[in-house]
């Protein structure tokens, strides 16, 4: 399946999650859980998947953000968490799927293009001092 027609797909699929989701609150399963939101979520977490075609170091952070903030949305739903645990849960795993992110095994998006190895990085320019800088004389003043 071309990448075109998969991202044609996401819109439709999305509104039947979000339509199931409203369902599944209406008939009570799960009583205290919003499904709309919790199933949002986690659509958003394997979509991201699905549109990279796999893992990178893009869809690792933001697909298992959206994955781990569905587990987190559940569990405070269901009284086994807090909001005040929660979001500080939230930032630690963003900063952790950083930080795995990091690691050399984990491929770039195939979006992603390095810059050419012959070009050259500009250096910053040279600091610049008041005493480099013309003096333009205002007008009605002679120049010195």
């Amino acid at each position: 399946m071309a990448s075109n027609s998969r991202a044609r797909l996401i819109i439709p699929i999305f509104i039947v999650v979000v339509g199931f989701g409203w369902l599944l609150t209406a008939l009570g399963v799960g009583p205290g859980i919003n499904w709309v939101w919790t199933l949002g979520l986690g659509f958003i977490g394997m979509m991201i998947f699905v549109l990279a075609k796999g893992i990178d170091k893009v869809s690792l952070v933001l697909g298992m953000f959206f994955l781990l903030a569905n587990l987190f949305s559940v569990l405070r739903q269901i009284g086994q968490l807090t909001l005040d645990v929660e979001v500080p849960l939230l930032v630690i795993s963003i900063g952790v799927l950083l930080l795995i992110a990091q690691l050399p095994v984990i491929s770039k998006p195939s979006w992603y293009e390095a810059p050419p190895a012959d070009v050259q990085v500009r250096s910053m320019p040279k600091k610049l001092r008041l005493e480099d800088i013309p003096r333009i004389p205002l007008s009605g003043q002679a120049e010195r």
